[in-house]
């Protein structure tokens, strides 16, 4: 297959630059109207921080609660402690300096040491800590994120068995949703999305709808910076730009976002990163042939070239050359004005990492291998989620200090939740990727193909892989948070486990993308 280089619909070099200056003008000026919104702030801590090697009692107090609570067939394995009624708060909310807030508030911040590391097999200390991470955010203007608290829809993992929890109040169940395909809402409607169907047995937390205000204007902000700042796609695909719905995708994954421009940092990115993927990879002109290449001159506009002047022109040049390095360098761009440079540095490796995925499933698609199940989990690990909850606390307006984000305990954290966030997407988009011409490998086809099962059986056994995974990330998350109480690693972790709730969201509902198989 020759090699498609730049695509033919997407607008000339001069057009992308004379529209770059006037939009970003346009977009500081919207910087002040963040305050016009009342939003959320950065989330608070309303428990106190247990001492190494003591339970908290609010854990304590919560298990024996739990002891005492009727047990329903599908209890929640884990449910937040009560919160109060939030104060009004601001309508402005301050922004605080690239790094220099580590989420402690002012308060002196311990680092984490093998001497004072309570040990991870503490299990009440892991449980109660684990409430507290998958509780989400707290404090003033949250409470309104978790009418019904953070539930789990889900089968309990098999050990150890889930505690007895108290009855859940829940809103009656919507009507059902067609999972037909619908032509999207425009951005900026109050159109509430379709609900979708979650996968039958998949183990998922619920998130209440993400707040619509926040939702209608990063949906119109992200809109006029793709159409006017990068031109990231003509007019033809401006239905499929719209079913994206990744204002709602970002609102959903990052509820701690203290302003609009936070979120729209991760929007952006996000954006970025699709375009690279369809234009490069897959859907609008994708090939596997030259394409580390193409990968390698736009993962420039991320992490730029150090060369003489004499050549240094040429190279600016073509950061303009296409839609995907346009909207790379723009978005780093907008990316680096909130981040500490610890923080940037974070993302361009996570994104070499990405793209590295993509050029392992392309060799296999040049030699048409058929990947043993566990090679497919690897290269997965890498073609996968993990930039975006890692920027987590960038988009929350605080900073995971690097030596603590580079403990190995919270890298496998992160690469687990990277990983099952993944399989989500493989589970979802299964019966799309089954209509694109060829072979699309997913976790459900690479299993039925190796280990010699029906489709049905297969997808039902990735389910299992999924919970497998969550389950794990979930464990392991409880066991670093006991282990290093840090305030920062604790919100880190929440917000992680956040995106992850919200990514599940954004795929059930998203119901003009994906559609289950008929398999139950």
């Amino acid at each position: 297959m020759p090699d498609p280089g730049s695509s033919p619909q997407q607008s000339s070099t001069p057009a992308a630059a004379a529209r770059a200056p006037a939009a970003a003008s346009a977009d500081e000026a919207e910087a002040g109207e963040d305050a016009l919104l009342t939003l959320p702030g950065p989330p608070a801590f309303p428990f106190p921080f247990p001492a190494v090697g003591e339970a908290p009692a609010a854990g304590e107090a919560l298990r024996e609660e739990r002891e005492s609570a009727p047990v329903a067939e599908s209890a929640p394995a884990h449910m937040p402690e009560p919160q109060p009624a939030p104060e009004a708060v601001s309508e402005a909310v301050s922004e605080p300096a690239p790094g220099c807030d580590d989420g402690t508030g002012g308060e002196p911040t311990p680092r984490c040491t093998e001497e004072n590391a309570a040990p991870a097999t503490q299990a009440g200390q892991a449980s109660s800590v684990l409430e507290r991470i998958l509780c989400g955010p707290s404090g003033p203007g949250t409470s309104s994120l978790r009418p019904g608290g953070r539930d789990v829809v889900s089968p309990a993992p098999p050990a150890p068995p889930a505690p007895p929890a108290p009855p859940v109040s829940q809103a009656p169940p919507a009507p059902p949703v067609s999972q037909a395909s619908q032509a999207p809402p425009a951005f900026g409607t109050s159109q509430p999305p379709a609900q979708g169907e979650p996968i039958p047995g998949l183990y998922y937390h619920p998130v209440p709808e993400p707040d619509p205000a926040r939702v209608g204007e990063v949906s119109r902000r992200i809109k006029r910076w793709a159409v006017d700042e990068v031109q990231a796609y003509p007019p033809e695909w401006e239905e499929e730009f719209d079913g994206f719905s990744v204002g709602r995708y970002m609102v959903a994954c990052h509820p701690d976002a203290p302003t609009i421009e936070h979120l729209m940092v991760a929007t952006r990115l996000m954006v970025a990163e699709n375009a690279v993927d369809d234009c490069y990879c897959e859907d609008h002109g994708g090939s596997p042939i030259g394409l580390g290449s193409r990968l390698l001159l736009a993962h420039t506009a991320l992490d730029p070239l150090h060369t003489t002047g004499e050549y240094e022109s040429a190279w600016v040049e073509s950061l303009q050359s296409d839609a995907p390095r346009r909207a790379y360098r723009s978005a780093m761009e907008y990316f680096v004005r909130k981040a500490s440079d610890s923080q940037a540095d974070r993302y361009r490796h996570d994104m070499s990492r990405l793209h590295l995925g993509y050029l392992a499933e392309a060799a296999w698609a040049q030699t048409e291998h058929m990947p043993e199940v566990w090679e497919y989990l690897a290269m997965r690990q890498f073609n996968n989620f993990r930039p975006c909850p890692t920027i987590t606390d960038t988009v929350g307006g605080y900073e995971l200090p690097a030596d603590l984000h580079a403990r190995p305990a919270m890298q496998r954290v992160i690469a687990l939740a990277g990983n099952a966030t993944t399989l989500v997407n493989d589970l979802y988009s299964y019966t799309k990727e089954l209509k694109s011409p060829g072979t699309h490998l997913n976790l459900p086809v690479v299993i039925a193909e190796r280990e010699g099962l029906s489709e049905r059986d297969a997808y039902l056994k990735a389910v299992e892989v999924h919970n497998d995974l969550m389950h794990t990330f979930e464990t392991e998350a409880a066991a670093l948070a006991a282990a290093c109480p840090v305030p920062s690693v604790l919100r880190f972790l929440r917000g992680v486990a956040a995106w992850v709730d919200g990514n599940h969201y954004w795929h059930q509902t998203n119901t003009y993308r994906y559609s289950l198989p008929d398999f139950w």
